[in-house]
């Protein structure tokens, strides 16, 4: 029940978050900014003064990062310890369906392991 209200808060943030970010204005976003001026913002000095907006992002992102910690504790407990992995769970598999003795193939002229190039495989005849 804990989990379901945390990924909802969670969710909620993440919205507010990219709504506040995107209604943000950039960096000297000004038309004197455009050509190199500060603008409004000379009064304040290049940084200008924090918004209601920025406070708010500032906010939102703490929020976040409690969030996704306190989902990610929850996971790690309901799941039974920080020691167990998904790994340990899953049947180990055979490493291959090859049988364990395989035959070479034979050469061109039937002898274990091929001839050289050019061997008719029969002596005396190349």
């Amino acid at each position: 029940m804990l989990t379901v209200i945390l990924t909802i808060i969670h969710v909620l943030v993440c919205v507010f978050m990219v709504v506040v970010v995107l209604l943000q204005s950039g960096k000297a976003a000004d038309l004197a900014g455009a050509f190199g001026g500060m603008g409004s913002q000379t009064t304040f000095g290049p940084r200008g003064t924090a918004t209601a907006l920025s406070k708010a992002t500032a906010i939102a992102a703490v929020l976040f990062m409690v969030t996704s910690l306190s989902l990610a504790i929850l996971a790690t407990r309901g799941r039974g310890g920080a020691g167990s992995s998904i790994l340990d769970s899953t049947h180990p598999k055979p490493l291959s369906t090859v049988p364990a003795t395989r035959k070479q193939p034979l050469g061109p002229a039937g002898s274990v392991g091929g001839g050289r190039v050019g061997d008719s495989g029969q002596p005396g005849k190349k």
